[in-house]
């Protein structure tokens, strides 16, 4: 049986909330190198102190990113995403799709069209005739999340008010 460490589930922790820095063993900045409060492999723990550095110390932006193992760019993201929401803009987004973008006002159209002849429906056979009407492959979880939030709302993930006929 093997047994984790606090260092390995912390790490788990990282990786699994996107948190994890890519390239931990390039920080060299003394702190993190010799106070166990810092932690390289926590890249929003690294961005704050990389802009820290440039803002109160007078780093320049170069020798901060060098030292906090990141690219000029990714300061330049940082600092934005800093100064419009805090601590939280350092947090990674969330990866993919942010909203239905295969389920557009037409093929929702054709979706309500479908539910109207023929009342019981199910996803699976949606998912199937927007296939061959449309030629897109959206996933029946797809079909009934857009099809749930329209009932709950009346709007669409993409469209906004449908009764209205907004785009």
């Amino acid at each position: 049986m093997s047994t984790r460490t606090t260092d390995d589930l912390k790490r788990e922790a990282l990786a699994q909330s996107g948190t994890l820095h890519p390239n931990p063993e390039r920080v060299s900045d003394k702190f993190f190198r010799d106070n166990p409060f810092f932690d390289p492999r926590d890249v929003v723990q690294v961005k704050y102190e990389m802009l820290r550095r440039v803002r109160v110390d007078g780093c320049s932006v170069s020798q901060a990113a060098a030292c906090y193992g990141l690219s000029r760019p990714t300061y330049y993201q940082a600092r934005d995403t800093f100064d419009r929401n805090g601590l939280a803009g350092l947090l990674p987004e969330k990866k993919g799709p942010k909203r239905a973008h295969k389920l557009k006002p037409e093929v929702l159209s054709f979706v309500e069209q479908l539910l109207e002849e023929e009342p019981g429906i199910k996803p699976l056979e949606l998912g199937r005739r927007i296939r061959e009407e449309f030629n897109v492959k959206v996933h029946p979880k797809s079909i009934s999340r857009a099809l749930s939030h329209k009932k709950k709302s009346g709007t669409s993930p993409f469209t906004g008010n449908l009764d209205r006929g907004a785009v």
